[in-house]
């Protein structure tokens, strides 16, 4: 049986960093993967067929819009930005990820 990563994230986290990581304008996926694990400090890394699943399932809600353009290194690349319906979105999973990750630490600091 396959061992599970412990590092594994919840179900609807990817998401929510995505949106959270295009707060601060449009790019394309491979600097969405890599600004999470940059800011993660690499304990996050991003499977890049994960992320664009939930890229193309996020657009398909109207979260995100796309358009193409060129990358820095002058390659073609598709680029994602929050639409209002994803900034919305975001404050909302904001709100529910604050209230879950307390409650784990509340449970996680008893004796």
């Amino acid at each position: 049986m396959p061992q599970k990563n412990s590092d594994e994230l919840l179900p609807g986290t990817l998401d929510m960093m995505i949106l959270k990581t295009l707060i601060r304008g449009p790019m394309h996926g491979y600097d969405i993967a890599e600004s999470i694990q940059r800011i993660s400090d690499d304990v996050l890394q991003v499977d890049e067929g994960a992320l664009y699943q939930a890229l193309h399932r996020m657009e398909l809600r109207g979260l995100l819009d796309s358009r193409w353009g060129l990358s820095d290194n002058n390659r073609r690349a598709k680029f994602y930005r929050l639409t209002a319906t994803g900034r919305n979105h975001l404050v909302g999973e904001t709100r529910r990820w604050s209230r879950l990750s307390m409650a784990v630490s509340r449970v996680m600091e008893t004796n």
